[in-house]
């Protein structure tokens, strides 16, 4: 403990290092701008699922238009991130988005929104997130030096956890002013992808991998043999995505349940995901400086058993600011293994399979999606709260099970801790 303790300030003064690199810095800032309008979507299409129908099954569907999109295409992006240039298809994506946000406006603007158009858009952006994420994972193995890309992904995390923050907020102000309201939103949400596009202007140009088989199919079999064939990277990841796919769905029921359980408004929504968002970017601040240090495994443990017990926890919380508070811990915990996970993989993973590997990441988020669809129609038949206890007890049994995995990886592995980004992975 002492020595974790004397390796605090070390880790402060190398929080912001990859900063220093330019083409970095343009990629984060339009990487922010994204994210940005990226969670501002996720509260604003929840509650106009729900408010069409008021079901939470409406907000499943919505939400797993996106995930299966992704889930089919995932691997595709990261085998083209790792052929093409990355800049053309960032570029490329966040046109998609763009355009997808200004229909959804105009929709809703001219009272023409249905289910069926919100799940439309919804499925499009859900098919540019799975070319657009793993190739801006990957460029950072291209611009960067190996020792600052765990660094250089764990600043990206605290990125999205202070636009976690930001979306949600500004969701919440366009939502209670009623002559903008969710058509004003999706505007808005379009304009900040519109402006993450002029940053990619200014980005480094990449060329296309020369190495690359004749077929995307031959590169998608390669990457995932490659993770499979790593114990410690194939651990890593799988862990990973289940407690994505398990716990994550939380966001589901929560329109439900502020409407149903406390009597609240849209607003208080925006609240909850403003707590959420406050704990992971606390989270992400305070472990990104251990991301390149041999203490990010356990770290990382930690973090994924905070998350899941506390999920328990919130799920018996008698009032909205009870709620709210542990809203902040669930936060807390996501926010410390999410920006642990993708550093510790950008040590143990090859640069020429970034993509393959990140678009597997990218899948937890994917199923994630589809799981909403029936944790939306559980809640529904039970409860919102019964709903929230149950993935919490299983993701808490996944940490279990992973904690024990590691360990027996790092007893064959006698040249450093599991999972630990100075192991080097292979």
């Amino acid at each position: 403990m002492g020595v974790w303790f004397a390796s605090v300030p070390a880790a402060f003064t190398s929080l912001f290092a990859s900063l220093s690199n330019r083409a970095f810095r343009t990629l984060w800032t339009g990487s922010l701008l994204a994210f940005i309008g990226f969670f501002m979507s996720t509260i604003v299409q929840g509650i106009v699922a729900y408010d069409l129908t008021g079901k939470n099954g409406a907000v499943g569907v919505v939400v797993f238009a996106q995930g299966i999109s992704q889930l089919v295409l995932g691997p595709f992006g990261g085998a083209l991130a790792d052929r093409l240039s990355k800049r053309l298809v960032i570029f490329v994506c966040q046109a998609v988005i763009t355009l997808a946000f200004l229909a959804m406006a105009i929709l809703i603007v001219t009272d023409a929104m249905t289910i069926l158009w919100l799940s439309a858009g919804s499925f499009v952006v859900g098919v540019a997130f799975s070319f657009l994420g793993p190739s801006r994972q990957a460029f950072v193995g291209e611009i960067l030096e190996p020792n600052r890309r765990g660094n250089a992904i764990a600043l990206t995390q605290i990125g999205l956890n202070g636009s976690r923050i930001l979306g949600p907020l500004l969701a919440g102000i366009m939502l209670s002013i009623d002559w903008l309201d969710a058509g004003g939103a999706f505007f808005l949400m379009a304009a900040l992808y519109m402006a993450s596009m002029v940053t990619t202007f200014f980005l480094p140009g990449t060329k296309p991998n020369p190495n690359a088989s004749k077929s995307v199919f031959g590169d998608i079999a390669l990457g995932m043999k490659y993770v499979w064939v790593d114990r410690r990277l194939r651990l890593l990841i799988g862990s990973f995505v289940l407690i994505i796919m398990i716990g994550f769905p939380y966001v589901t029921v929560l329109p439900g349940l502020v409407k149903s359980e406390f009597g609240r408004g849209d607003g208080s929504l925006s609240l909850l995901y403003l707590a959420n968002a406050s704990g992971g970017l606390l989270a992400s601040l305070a472990v990104a400086g251990f991301a390149d240090s041999k203490h990010a495994s356990r770290i990382y443990i930690t973090s994924c058993a905070m998350f899941a017990v506390s999920l328990v926890i919130m799920s018996a919380m008698p009032t909205f600011w009870s709620f709210a508070l542990m809203m902040f811990v669930v936060g807390v915990g996501g926010g410390g293994f999410q920006t642990l996970n993708g550093a510790v993989i950008a040590h143990s993973a090859d640069p020429a399979y970034y993509g393959r590997v990140m678009s597997l990441t990218f899948l937890a988020f994917a199923l994630f999606s589809v799981v909403a669809l029936p944790i939306g129609y559980l809640a529904d038949a039970t409860s919102e709260r019964a709903t929230l206890g149950t993935m919490g007890v299983l993701a808490a049994l996944v940490v279990v099970a992973y904690t024990l995995l590691s360990r027996t990886t790092q007893a064959k592995s006698p040249g450093g801790p599991a999972l630990s980004p100075v192991s080097g992975g292979k």
